[in-house]
This record gives C-alpha cells, sequence and structure tokens, in this order.
C-alpha cells in the first residue's frame, strides 16, 4: 500500500476514513469490484438499475466521497456509478495508467464492460475530467453526454503558480492549510481544506502534466458537452479552458463561475439539468 502513500500505515488510516464515509453514504449503494488491466477498480452503483447510466470520475488526491453532495439528487433520477480512478487514494488499484496512450481510456473500457455499459453519459472533475474527455475523443460511440468540471486538457495547466502557493506546506500544518485552501479557492476554515490537507500530507500525487488536446479533436466532439470553470483556478487556466471551448466547440455550454477556484461545489442543478436534457 505504500507505492501511492508515504507509508503503509498512513495510507490505510486514509482507507479506513473512506469506509466511515462510505458507511454514511446518504443513499443506498451497491459496492462493486470489477477486474480490469489495471487490476480491481471499485465503484459505488446508486439509483434504479432500469434508469440511464451516467459514470462519474473523481480528481486527483480524491475518491469517489467527491460526489457525497450531488448523488442524493443525481441517483433519483439516473443509475450512478462513481468509479474510484486507479491509482488514487480511494479502493481501487494502485496502478496509474499512462496519461500520454490510450492506456486510460483502455482501463474505462473494461470498467464499462464489466458494469454493463455500452453507452453512458460522463460527469469528470479535474483528473477525471481529462479522463473523461480523453475517453469521448476515442471511444465516441460510448459517451452520450459529457459534463465536465475544471477539467483538465483545454487551458493551460498553470505549474507556476501552483508551486508558488504549494511552497506555503513547508510552514507547517497552518502552511499546508493555507496551500490547500489557495489551491482550491475555499476559505482556509471550509471543511473540505481540512479534508485536502490531511489527504496530501499521506498521499503522493501523480506529477506528470495533463496531455492538452488540439483544437481538431475538441470540434470533433459530437454529443452535448457541458463545462463549469472557476474564473480564480490556480490549477488550470480557466479563461483558456472556456475560450478554446467556445472557439473548437461553439455548441458547448460553458459557465465561468466568478471568485470561484478549482473546487467546483455546489453544481449539483446545474448537471442534473444537463443530464436530463432530451
Amino acid at each position: 500500500m505504500s507505492t501511492i502513500y508515504r507509508s503503509e500505515a498512513s495510507g490505510l488510516r486514509m482507507i479506513r476514513r473512506y469506509r466511515e464515509q462510505l458507511d454514511a453514504w446518504p443513499v443506498p449503494a451497491e459496492h462493486l469490484r470489477v477486474d480490469t488491466r489495471e487490476g480491481e477498480t471499485f465503484a459505488l452503483a446508486c439509483g434504479p438499475a432500469a434508469a440511464p447510466p451516467v459514470v462519474l470520475l473523481h480528481g486527483s488526491g480524491a475518491n469517489s466521497s467527491t460526489w457525497r453532495g450531488d448523488i442524493a439528487s443525481w441517483s433519483r433520477h439516473f443509475r450512478v456509478f462513481a468509479v474510484d480512478m486507479v491509482g488514487e487514494p480511494g479502493l481501487s488499484a494502485q496502478s496509474r495508467p499512462r496519461l500520454d496512450t490510450d492506456a486510460v481510456a483502455r482501463w474505462l473500457d473494461d470498467v464499462l464492460d464489466a458494469l454493463g455499459l455500452t453507452g453512458t453519459a460522463l460527469v469528470g472533475m479535474s483528473l477525471g475530467g481529462w479522463s473523461a474527455l480523453d475517453y469521448t475523443l476515442r471511444r465516441p460511440d460510448r459517451v452520450d453526454r459529457l459534463a465536465l468540471l475544471c477539467p483538465g486538457g483545454i487551458g493551460r495547466q498553470t505549474t507556476g503558480r501552483v508551486a508558488a502557493v504549494a511552497a506555503l506546506s513547508l510552514f507547517g500544518q497552518s502552511g499546508r492549510r493555507r496551500s490547500a485552501a489557495r489551491m482550491t479557492g475555499l476559505a482556509p476554515d471550509d471543511p473540505v481544506v481540512d479534508e485536502i490537507t490531511a489527504t496530501f500530507g499521506i498521499f503522493r500525487p501523480r506529477t506528470e502534466r495533463l496531455p492538452v488536446f488540439d483544437d481538431a479533436a475538441l470540434a470533433g466532439i459530437g454529443v452535448p458537452v457541458l463545462a463549469i470553470v472557476g474564473d480564480r483556478d490556480l490549477m488550470f487556466d480557466s479563461a483558456g479552458t472556456a475560450s478554446r471551448l467556445e472557439r473548437a466547440l461553439p455548441t458547448a455550454r460553458v459557465h465561468v463561475l466568478p471568485g470561484v477556484g478549482h473546487a467546483i461545489l455546489g453544481q449539483t442543478d446545474t448537471v442534473l439539468e444537463f443530464l436530463r436534457e432530451p
């Protein structure tokens, strides 16, 4: 367990905390474990079995608890599968498929096949947004619509600002909290900041840059797209994300949230409205 965690003991503590969150999940859920070429993958399945499917992909340094504020609403209308990304601090395998190949798409092929999904809507956040977009471009026949929250792969990845903020973490627990607050755009006393601070004290995130999709690829997307970004995102150039999508894919709906950073929260109704459109 120590590969993606700073120690085996700290990794076990994180998994124990995650299991407690799953025990308090706000709606009934099936816990699924499916075999993939990247190792076992964990998913939560919520909502009516016969409802249209939606697959959720969280961001780096997170797991499916990302969606606990959304799941009650979305699962009333859809069969929602919240998938723990491999290589992240959830219950899936620790393997990290290379992002500059089709390895993530092939992993998602295995996941969807195991879940019995020939097609689905995808909702992705940050790294999960990049993965959902990559999959849509590689497997257009398997994606019905695409909702992206602070996605990577469109606007420039702003490593300089991130490094400056991350330097705050050198100043003890207080500095780590300030760093997490600045990186997410959340208030320092927000409980989410506590979770992020604890996670990144234990977890070793990916360090490679996310590949950027070109305009021709974006222009070729043939399904409805919703993108939501914050204008104070320190991780990605949100203005660049918005302008590139608006230029390359004029049919996309792009929402730029004023005063919001990388943590895109409270968008349950907006995403639901998009998913329910005919």
